[in-house]
């Protein structure tokens, strides 16, 4: 059987690390987890969903007792162990250098259209 006292304080760690690291707000940690959604890899996604479904089991005594302790316990230890991975800053750097690319290549495409019409029109 699970213990409830210790599931909740893993449960508050992982909602700590999901606001610190991902960003992500939400009342609870069931609503962190689904709108951190495609932030977290499938396999990522999947321990917190069985996180979560036991979470809103804990304070009854007879579906707690239904989930697998092992495969919980390595759901939280995956999860947290990706979590403390991720890199906040370096999160933000790669989304400010997407946008950047993104701006660049469509600046780009701007221009090599308006030389092509000023071509075609003679006036280059």
């Amino acid at each position: 059987m699970i213990d409830p006292d210790r599931f909740h304080r893993r449960a508050e760690r992982l909602n700590a690390l999901l606001r610190e690291r991902l960003g992500v707000r939400g009342r609870d940690l069931e609503a962190r987890l689904r709108r951190a959604g495609r932030a977290l890899p499938r396999r990522y996604r999947r321990a917190g969903a069985e996180i979560a479904a036991t979470s809103r089991r804990m304070d009854h005594p007879r579906l707690a007792r239904l989930h697998d302790p092992a495969r919980l316990e390595a759901a939280f230890d995956d999860l947290t162990a990706y979590l403390r991975h991720i890199d906040p800053a370096e999160r933000r750097r790669q989304a400010v250098l997407s946008v950047l690319a993104v701006i660049f290549v469509n600046l780009m495409l701007v221009g090599l259209a308006l030389w092509a019409i000023l071509r075609w029109r003679g006036l280059a």
